[in-house]
């Protein structure tokens, strides 16, 4: 039996990925929530843990899986994204250590490292966890997603609407560019809870559709 615990269980890939968890008998699922509503799924305060992670409770984990994200519209400002891409994201790869886990799942992004508020803060969450002691950190790094969001995106559903006719031009160096269906994000994650050999391994979007179609 494997033992996850996953934070950011009710977006797009995260809610994909658990539907797949939820139908597996080899997997004890912890998904970390601010509202349950589904089996696997447990109550968390994301503030209480960034500013007091050694006060949350948490069960034993072989693997954490971090699907949090938001975006600055959403958050509403600079400081606020920070907070819940970098601060929470950080704190719960904390937490799921914590817990015993040898390995690590983190959905960042392409270009995280970059210039710019949102890719800078997710190299920060990137370099951050490889510092943590996991034996195995599998850092995936999607571009554009496609899939219905229970959240309004506008900029992003026009981008969804238009991004399918560039893919194919997409190709060599800029194949990382192409948009990606969250399924296949949640398919590679699947097949990634299976490996074990040491190291940091950073997946773009070719090596995740190789991955999900394994």
């Amino acid at each position: 039996m494997v033992r996850i615990v996953m934070a950011g269980g009710t977006g797009l890939v995260g809610g994909l990925l658990t539907e797949r968890l939820l139908r597996r008998d080899d997997v004890a699922l912890d998904s970390l929530v601010r509202a349950p509503t589904r089996p696997g799924e447990r109550r968390i305060d994301f503030e209480r843990l960034a500013d007091d992670p050694v006060t949350v409770p948490i069960d034993a984990a072989d693997i954490g899986i971090c699907c949090l994200g938001t975006t600055l519209r959403a958050a509403g400002s600079p400081a606020r994204f920070r907070r819940v891409d970098h601060d929470f994201g950080v704190a719960f790869a904390r937490l799921a250590r914590r817990a015993g886990a040898r390995r690590f799942v983190l959905v960042s992004s392409v270009g995280a490292g970059g210039r710019g508020l949102y890719l800078s803060v997710k190299g920060e969450v990137e370099a951050a966890i490889r510092t943590l002691g996991y034996d195995r950190v599998d850092i995936l790094r999607p571009s554009l997603l496609l899939g219905a969001r229970a959240d309004r995106r506008p900029a992003e559903a026009i981008a969804q609407r238009v991004a399918p006719l560039l893919d194919p031009l997409l190709i060599g160096p800029l194949a990382r560019y192409a948009p990606l269906r969250a399924d296949l994000i949640a398919a590679a994650i699947e097949r990634l809870i299976q490996s074990t050999a040491p190291g940091v391994f950073v997946h773009h979007v070719p090596a995740i559709r190789t991955l999900a179609r394994r």
